[in-house]
């Protein structure tokens, strides 16, 4: 199976480290101009310079509405349209599990802001242009956690996450009737950034042992694993797939 996307225009958000550094480096090996998008801009600029001619930086908080709106106008100005949006943006935003009356107003809105309301703040912001193309593929980047719990306990990123699933099934049908697939890849624990070493360390031995022993292939994943998915999201190969989650975890 070969895929590749020569002359699209891509957006992946959260591109400066781990998943999106994969995501952005998979759509740039395969012919894709990718516009990619993090708050991280040291980071972000080291995914540009390893995606070569292929890619191009931008500063964005995806919990930003009117930033969002500005950055995706003025890439449609430069480029005539989007192709291909990657809401990869998200995490735990440094936090890890602690008891629910801990949790502060601004722990649980931190965390929908950049994993549930960017993505919809980005979908929203491509919807027109590709309503308008009668062409478009969306793929969002849920977690485990949205499916089942957070492994370590993190309320609002389960919560952010199971939303975001829902907002993939509720688009599609939406946008469907456009020619426009909105799909979700849920992967399991990946160490593909600081934030997941973090959380990774704070389970201790006998919690990291209870997590390799519930996967199936008895290993963790890597953020390859994870892009292959969206690669084939995004190719013509699924071209009557649409509202659907796929788990990248290793089994379950």
């Amino acid at each position: 199976m070969n895929i590749d996307f020569p002359g699209k225009t891509v957006i992946v958000t959260g591109a400066a480290h781990g998943f999106g550094r994969a995501i952005a480096l998979g759509f740039a090996e395969r012919g894709a101009i990718v516009h990619a998008c993090d708050v991280n801009e040291e980071s972000l600029a080291e995914t540009v310079k390893l995606c070569g001619n292929k890619a191009k930086a931008h500063r964005l908080d995806v919990g930003d509405r009117t930033a969002v709106q500005a950055t995706v106008a003025a890439i449609e100005a430069e480029t005539g349209g989007i192709d291909i949006l990657v809401n990869n943006a998200g995490g735990v935003r440094g936090q890890v599990g602690r008891p629910i009356e801990e949790i502060s107003e601004e722990d649980w809105r931190v965390i929908f802001d950049v994993n549930l309301s960017g993505a919809f703040f980005m979908s929203q912001a491509v919807a027109p242009g590709m309503k308008a193309k009668k062409a478009g593929r969306i793929i969002n980047i849920s977690s485990g956690a949205g499916l089942g719990i957070s492994l370590t306990g993190i309320q609002a990123y389960a919560s952010a996450k199971a939303g975001q699933i829902g907002l993939t099934r509720q688009l599609a049908h939406e946008l469907g009737p456009f020619n426009i697939t909105v799909n979700n890849v849920a992967p399991g624990f990946v160490l593909s950034n600081p934030a997941s070493q973090k959380q990774y360390e704070a389970m201790g031995p006998e919690g990291q042992a209870r997590l390799m022993q519930n996967i199936a292939l008895k290993r963790l994943g890597a953020p390859d694993d994870i892009a292959s998915m969206v690669m084939f999201f995004a190719s013509d190969f699924a071209n009557w797939v649409t509202g659907q989650v796929i788990s990248v975890d290793g089994g379950k």
